[in-house]
């Protein structure tokens, strides 16, 4: 038995003070984002009219390496942070390998997942600027979930637009939702314009995270006191997810453990992102190296088989424009059990790290995924989310290449949240009614034929 123990907590004293702005130490910045009238960086102004003015000012910051979190926020924090970085002792044992495998375990808290490190801080921002309330999209319901609860505690109301084949998947993650006082509306729906327009567009859709965005924003918009969140892709998102990076690297150098490999699941990038981030920046400063795996689904593979370009963000085509590796914002994803990696993008932030070679893609099927899934959950006890388990695939099989090498590596991988609540996805696995989708070549391309031309 190693002496490093099976969970490495931080102290409270040891808990970031401050987030981590990767893009600080980014010599190539990411494109800026483009009005979508006029085709020219957005202003602070602009933004401004969508989101929180502070949050704003913190997605146009590309300068500032850290910024201060807030102490309000940081008591919030210590509910359920800093969280376990974890050794997979007994799944180092069944694999009979070499790797020392270690997890970063979000999910410690009621929303199940680390979407609530970002809620927390918009609903903050929000209720700071006197707001009545916010709108949001989700996916699997994991943000959906952290921002009810977030909006909770703050007193805000809170409109929550939720995939339709989520919403549907999902009932008892609905349900937490109404538990904390949110208004939850499957999309698309028939309450927006832009909801009408694509449930017309493509009759019997199952939706998808770009299409809830445009119902949101519009929602936001149209609302007189309310800002419209998200719960990823965007820079400020992976700016308040670095507290998962911070408190990775800390426990790490609390053993004196050097990480070789770093793996997360890629869908908008904030988990990925968070984790990867202070990794990354050693990187772009010279001081380290490391292998940085995204693992994305195959049924939506923007980062190995999209395309760099800019893109709106959202399926209505209401949202900024962000240059990004995407599969077209008409994308409509296959009804798979990720749910939260179901987007056409990816985070302008991790795409331009991806094209610096900073980091490499795989895309995983969603059958192999639940297989590793099931192996994590028998021998480590937790129950993983079907999107976590994406990183879980990688982290095994990366794993077993050791085994065959007999190479001693360090592979962190980030457990973005527990699976409590998709147990479809995993009756339908265990009763083998499980496909796997992939797109072809001629789909995707009929997508990207579609995209915005900007010079």
């Amino acid at each position: 038995m190693s002496n490093i123990p099976y969970k490495i907590y931080l102290e409270e004293s040891e808990m970031p003070k401050a987030w981590y702005n990767v893009r600080g130490d980014m010599k190539k910045k990411p494109a800026p984002i483009l009005n979508p009238a006029t085709l020219k960086p957005v202003t602070l102004d602009d933004l401004s009219g969508i989101f929180c003015r502070e949050l704003a000012e913190q997605e146009l910051d590309d300068t500032s390496r850290f910024i201060d979190i807030p102490e309000e926020i940081r008591n919030f924090y210590r509910m359920y942070r800093p969280s376990p970085l974890v050794r997979a002792y007994c799944l180092e044992e069944k694999l009979q390998t070499p790797a020392h495998i270690y997890y970063k375990f979000e999910g410690n808290n009621t929303s199940g997942s680390h979407k609530l490190n970002s809620a927390i801080a918009q609903a903050y921002y929000a209720k700071k600027q006197g707001l009545k309330g916010v709108t949001t999209e989700t996916g699997a319901g994991q943000w959906g979930t952290a921002l009810s609860m977030a909006c909770s505690y703050f007193d805000l109301d809170c409109q929550v637009y939720m995939v339709k084949v989520s919403y549907e998947q999902k009932p008892f993650r609905r349900e937490v939702m109404r538990t904390y006082g949110a208004k939850v509306t499957p999309s698309p729906s028939m309450e927006t314009e832009v909801g009408r327009r694509i449930n017309a567009e493509f009759p019997g859709t199952t939706g998808s995270l770009g299409c809830a965005i445009s119902e949101a924003v519009e929602a936001a918009t149209s609302q007189e006191g309310y800002r419209y969140v998200l719960g990823s892709v965007l820079s400020q998102v992976l700016l308040h997810q670095s507290v998962i990076g911070l408190e990775t690297k800390a426990a790490l150098d609390k053993y004196g453990i050097k990480a070789d490999m770093i793996i997360g699941c890629a869908g908008g990038g904030s988990n990925l992102g968070g984790l990867i981030s202070p990794f990354a920046g050693e990187i772009l400063r010279g001081e380290n190296q490391y292998e940085i795996i995204a693992v994305e689904p195959a049924s939506c593979p923007s980062l190995t088989r999209g395309k760099y370009a800019y893109d709106f963000c959202d399926t209505g085509k209401v949202c900024p424009l962000q240059k990004m590796y995407t599969l077209g914002s008409g994308f409509i994803p296959s009804a798979n059990h990720a749910g939260g990696l179901r987007y056409h993008g990816m985070s302008s932030v991790v795409s331009e790290l991806y094209d610096q070679g900073i980091m490499t893609a795989r895309s995983v099927e969603q059958t192999s995924v639940f297989e590793a899934a099931e192996m994590f959950a028998r021998v480590e006890g937790i129950l993983p989310a079907p999107e976590s388990s994406h990183a879980i695939r990688v982290a095994i099989d990366e794993a077993l290449k050791c085994k065959e090498t007999g190479e001693e590596k360090n592979i962190v991988f980030g457990l973005t949240g527990t699976g409590y609540f998709d147990m479809v996805a995993y009756q339908k696995y265990n009763d083998g009614e499980m496909s796997d989708y992939v797109p072809t070549d001629e789909e995707l391309q009929k997508s990207l034929n579609n995209l915005p031309k900007v010079d």
